[in-house]
């Protein structure tokens, strides 16, 4: 002991100098007299450690802390100043009083320790005799202190592992991984993707029964604990063990909740311990009442259904507030193994499994023994419904607003889930578009050799689709004629020409000549090769869709002014500079041609058809929320006189049967041998489109009156009640100037004669109207778009 305070005192002296490094020097203990002849046998490297153990160690007197040119014969450092000199010797003498008084104080220790020396050397001699590994009780000692080392490095870990649990706010906006949400204007669910919920209830929405059903089989002292429940974990083994099978679970609801919302399936320790944590944490920061909410919400009950209510619906046909006890205690038994437990794939096992949770419901307290056995002899009455969150509303509609969303959303988030978009869908005109496309290919196709058709119906004030039907028979073909058929468009593409031409300065009373013509080899034809023979208005010849005067303009305003119009009015389709283009010899697709129809009723304005309103995660974050301004495309007074243009149309030209008896514009296109039959037309407040045909461009029989016809059936039940709002008046034409330049095609143009009257026909339309004022019969707006 006297050696160790003469190392202490030389470690504390020695550790006070910077100059120099600290010295160890291996301890020796303390030698007896009756040792000192075995010592001497040793040898002298024995000797020379004992005198080591006993002679002062160099650098252990208080002069060794003196800086060096402090020490009597030293030689001062070549580089000292004096003021440096001053500062050494402030230190040196600081740290010799901080030596000398550790050594006093270690002086007075050894004082102290005087009177145990014998029992220290006692102490010695028998652990030279008996060494401390040799010992149990050395072993036990650093048992515990291992022991002690473990625990904290537990707690160490399981801080770190508190520090990384998620917030328990997410379990409020919980969504599984890839779910989506689709929902109309209304908020009615149109279409749910992935494992979600579809009818998520309200705490007091849920019948007590059913509640207390859930807690006596699977956390019968929910109340009670804290989010683990220790005695349930003791009482579900042996309820386990006496019955041979597992009948109990031992994790608690709030377990389980922490487990659907955080975690895996892994069976690791680890996840045990933070299911645990979460569900404690869980407990702290939320009610009893807001963790059976979600539980019964969330928890998967097999055959597809996600929570009680979708349970309700998948086994027994009906909402949760008509179950009966039996059929509340089957849904009760399910979360343990849904697929297994499911009434619908083994019948059996689902009543052992409703017998055991009443009986768990009676020991519970929850209801009388009688009601058990009555419940217990009751059939079990199963009336299976398809999942809710499989059934499709709009799907045409649904699969376009699908496609839509990677141009808003990223991948991240969508791979992630728990998306709600809120479209612009207005259910009830969705449902009449539905089956007005029904009647038509149903009543009127097997007349007139169509068999789809497709509608679509936008807001012109704010581009916002309300109804989009994009065939008929969805489940045979889920291709989408409203977004992905590109089809020629047929006369409907001579707004876009006159809206230049009006645009350009023109008048709407200006002249041409209704006569067959040539344009640097291309011989535009009207429809039946009928001519009037004379002069005709350019308002006129839109109302009685004539070919050859659409011609006529397109080479007066040229070619870039209308596609770049046409352009900015809503067709993003490459359009070509051909003649063949004021006939409509493109192709594009019914949702753009509508759109740019829409751009005149909104007088000129142009925002870009659009279906999603906002979309939002599961946190209630906006990710995407619509904000498209309206673009002046085409000046006010200009769009006023085309939509004066088109009324007469539908007044009195090709579009009569679209007559609804308030102000109505648009116009009909038929493509080259009634391929395409269109209508497109609008009110101030809502422009429809509509297309019959066939998948495969084979030639109908039909007219495009048929699709004025179906155009009008939507819009007299889609407007009911809708206030009528009258179209903008006819401008001053003399006082008007140009807002687009023209560039006139240099085209030679040739008229000949007028050829022999054809044959007159008398075949009617799909609606039942006849032209008579179209000396070839039925609609002229029909041209032949090829070469000569």
């Amino acid at each position: 002991m006297s050696k160790f305070l003469s190392k202490l005192k030389h470690i504390s002296l020695t550790s006070g100098n910077d100059s120099e490094p600290i010295q160890f020097y291996q301890y020796a203990p303390p030698i007896e007299a009756g040792e000192q002849a075995q010592l001497e046998e040793r040898g002298q490297d024995v000797r020379a450690l004992e005198q080591s153990s006993t002679e002062p160690y160099p650098g252990s007197t208080p002069e060794y802390y003196l800086l060096p040119e402090d020490r009597e014969g030293s030689e001062p450092d070549p580089g000292s100043t004096p003021e440096f000199s001053a500062k050494g010797n402030r230190a040196g003498a600081l740290r010799f009083e901080s030596a000398k008084g550790v050594r006093e104080a270690i002086d007075k220790l050894e004082a102290k320790l005087e009177p145990v020396k014998p029992v220290l050397a006692a102490v010695g001699a028998s652990l030279r005799e008996k060494p401390l590994h040799r010992r149990p009780l050395f072993w036990t000692g650093m048992y515990l202190i291992s022991g002690g080392c473990g625990a904290v490095t537990m707690l160490v870990a399981l801080q770190s592992l508190e520090r990384s649990l998620p917030p328990i706010s997410e379990v409020f906006t919980f969504a599984r991984q890839g779910t989506l949400t689709i929902k109309a204007a209304d908020d009615t669910i149109l279409q749910q993707v992935g494992d979600a919920t579809r009818d998520k209830l309200k705490f007091d929405q849920i019948p007590k029964k059913l509640v207390e059903a859930f807690i006596a089989i699977e956390d019968r002292r929910f109340y009670e604990h804290g989010g683990v429940d220790y005695q349930g974990i003791i009482r579900a083994v042996v309820s386990n063990l006496r019955e041979g099978s597992v009948v109990q679970g031992a994790s608690t609801i709030t377990q389980q909740l922490a487990r659907i919302v955080f975690l895996d399936l892994d069976q690791s320790a680890q996840r045990k311990i933070r299911e645990a944590m979460l569900a404690m944490k869980i407990e702290e920061e939320m009610t009893k009442e807001q963790i059976l909410e979600r539980y019964l919400n969330l928890v998967y009950l097999g055959s597809g259904a996600y929570g009680v209510a979708d349970a309700a619906w998948v086994y027994f046909g009906k909402s949760v507030d008509k179950l009966t006890l039996g059929e509340m205690a089957t849904i009760a038994g399910l979360p343990p193994a849904p697929t297994e437990y499911s009434p619908l794939v083994n019948p059996k096992i689902a009543l052992e499994r409703r017998n055991i949770v009443l009986g768990e419901m009676t020991e519970a307290g929850y209801i009388t023994a009688a009601e058990a056995e009555a419940a217990k002899n009751t059939p079990l009455k199963l009336d299976p419904k398809k999942p809710k969150r499989l059934q499709l509303q709009a799907p045409y509609f649904t699969s376009y607003i699908q496609k839509e969303l990677p141009k808003y959303i990223s991948k991240e988030a969508l791979k992630k889930g728990g998306l709600t978009v809120e479209t612009t869908l207005n259910l009830k005109w969705q449902r009449v578009a539905e089956q007005v496309i029904k009647d038509a290919v149903e009543l009127d196709g097997p007349a007139e050799g169509f068999e789809q058709a497709a509608m679509v119906a936008i807001d012109p004030r704010d581009g916002e689709v309300k109804a989009l039907v994009g065939g008929y028979g969805y489940g045979e073909s889920e291709f989408n004629r409203v977004t992905q058929a590109m089809r020629q468009p047929g006369s409907t593409f001579k707004s876009f020409v006159y809206a230049a031409g009006i645009a350009a300065g023109f008048s709407p009373y200006d002249g041409y000549r209704d006569l067959p013509m040539r344009v640097d080899g291309y011989k535009p034809e009207n429809y039946g090769k009928s001519y009037r023979g004379g002069w005709i208005s350019m308002a006129e010849a839109l109302a009685k869709s004539v070919n050859v005067v659409a011609v006529k303009v397109l080479t007066e305003v040229g070619f870039e002014p209308t596609i770049k119009l046409a352009r900015e009015m809503g067709i993003k389709t490459e359009l070509k500079p051909y003649y063949a283009l004021a006939l409509g010899a493109i192709e594009v697709n019914l949702l753009e041609l509508t759109n740019g129809y829409g751009t005149l009723a909104a007088q000129g304005k142009h925002v870009p058809a659009h279906g999603i309103r906002r979309v939002i995660d599961g946190r209630g974050q906006v990710l995407y929320e619509a904000n498209l301004k309206p673009k002046q495309a085409l000046d006010k007074d200009s769009a006023a006189i085309v939509t004066w243009m088109l009324e007469g149309v539908v007044l009195e030209g090709t579009g009569r049967p679209a007559y609804l008896g308030r102000p109505v514009a648009g116009k009909t296109g038929t493509s080259e041998e009634a391929r395409d039959l269109w209508f497109i037309g609008y009110i101030p407040q809502l422009v429809t489109g509509v297309w019959l045909g066939n998948d495969d461009s084979y030639p109908t029989r039909g007219t495009s009156g048929t699709a004025a016809s179906t155009w009008r059936a939507f819009m007299r039940e889609a407007i009911a009640g809708m206030p009528v709002e009258p179209f903008p008046e006819l401008p001053d034409l003399q006082a008007r100037k140009a807002s687009i330049k023209a560039k006139p095609v240099p085209a030679s143009i040739t008229y000949y004669d007028l050829p022999p009257k054809p044959p007159q026909n008398t075949a009617s339309t799909g609606a039942g109207y006849y032209d008579s004022a179209n000396s070839a019969g039925g609609y002229s707006d029909q041209g032949d778009s090829s070469p000569q």
